[in-house]
């Protein structure tokens, strides 16, 4: 069998390149409004973290998605994104043994 292409994404905080799945995609779209794509397709400019609280404390305390986006985010979108990828973790602890 052939074996599959692993698409590699690049953390903005840590500077690591890392699979596509152990990474979350914050999206700025048209409107200047920046989220969080769960999906991982909606239509903007893209941007990655990694799946690691410690990471995305890294990326509030550097305010590093002003950065990336030129925009103003509020310190409650951080929060909400701590919270976002401290339940990705989470899920991804508890789930990783069953494929």
């Amino acid at each position: 069998m052939r074996t599959r292409k692993i698409p590699m994404r690049k953390d903005i905080v840590t500077g690591e390149m890392a699979p596509k799945k152990d990474l979350v995609r914050i999206v700025k779209d048209k409107e200047n409004n920046v989220t969080i794509d769960e999906t991982g397709k909606k239509s903007g400019r893209g941007a990655y973290v990694s799946i690691d609280v410690k990471v995305a404390q890294k990326a509030k305390d550097e305010k590093k998605l002003n950065e990336v986006f030129s925009v103003d985010l509020s310190d409650e979108f951080y929060d909400d994104l701590i919270a976002y990828v401290d339940h990705k973790q989470a899920r991804k602890e508890l789930f990783k043994n069953d494929k």
